[in-house]
């Protein structure tokens, strides 16, 4: 469909408004408020590559109802949140609220952060899971975070893989002449990952219209979506554009939700889920460091 990419704001910010209130009755927020010292699965994921926070300024963004916001804070930050759903911060103010930590929440898109922190500088640049799919261009969201860090500053981003975001679960209908050298590879009427959705970076979005969340049962008010991938490369080469110094790049075969239902198993060890059959052929998130040259 033909699509005007000046409305992404406006169809996904519905998007997240109508999510946020389902959310906040999951992602794990009894265990945070019961345990002051609790971090987010995610953060809690992270915590090996993120490196000391305490005393460092710090801003998070797409932060929406801000369980890994308080859980940087925990680490020691000092953190604004960054949002564009009003709706999101709300349940986010509440959270830290609730678990008695100062952090400052700002109502705005990742591109206009700048702008709307007033020119402020971080020592830290945190994005987190599921975020960069929603931006149309990653070379944006490279110099967003170029302007946001001071020299010396550091970019942290774990994000599901491009390679997953690419993939369908689709029914193998004919035999491979290969499997009569490797007996592994699927066969007729096995079901398995295909690539059918684009890998690299496209003008035009991926228009979903999905009811369905991944932290509740209950479906949500503004279904539509829009969405973008961004190849590995694309967003190394964003980020060095940008003039940052890539420090760090590792690729994981878990991700923190079941990203292709009835193909994963949730691991107890990293509270991830992981493809069952060869989990060795598919890369499901990926974490980037790079630091802001001096």
């Amino acid at each position: 469909m033909e699509s005007d990419p000046t409305d992404y704001l406006a169809v996904n910010r519905a998007n997240w408004d109508s999510r946020a209130p389902l959310h906040a009755s999951g992602y794990g927020i009894d265990a945070l408020l019961a345990d002051p010292s609790a971090l987010s699965p995610v953060v809690a994921f992270d915590r090996p590559r993120l490196g000391e926070l305490g005393g460092l300024d710090v801003v998070h963004l797409q932060c929406h109802i801000g369980t890994d916001t308080l859980s940087l804070a925990r680490l020691g930050g000092r953190v604004v949140g960054v949002d564009l759903s009003p709706a999101s911060l709300a349940e986010a103010r509440s959270l830290a609220e609730r678990a008695g930590a100062s952090i400052e929440y700002l109502e705005a898109d990742v591109y206009s952060a700048p702008q709307a922190l007033a020119g402020r500088r971080f020592d830290l640049v945190y994005t987190g899971i599921g975020a960069i799919c929603w931006l149309p261009s990653i070379q944006r969201w490279a110099q967003t975070v170029a302007a946001l860090l001071r020299p010396g500053g550091r970019l942290f981003i774990r994000d599901g893989h491009p390679v997953l975001n690419s993939l369908l679960g689709m029914v193998v209908a004919q035999q491979h002449p290969d499997r009569a050298q490797q007996a592994w590879i699927s066969g007729p009427g096995d079901t398995t990952p295909a690539l059918e959705l684009p890998y690299f970076e496209q003008s035009a979005p991926l228009v979903w219209d999905d009811a369905a969340t991944y932290a509740s049962a209950a479906l949500v008010d503004s279904p539509l979506q829009w969405e973008w991938n961004h190849g590995i490369g694309e967003i190394v080469t964003a980020v060095l554009s940008a003039g940052l110094e890539l420090t760090g790049l590792v690729e994981h075969d878990t991700v923190p939700w079941e990203a292709l239902p009835g193909l994963m198993d949730y691991d107890q060890l990293t509270g991830e889920y992981r493809l069952r059959d060869r989990p060795e052929r598919l890369p499901a998130s990926f974490t980037l460091t790079a630091t802001k040259r001096a």
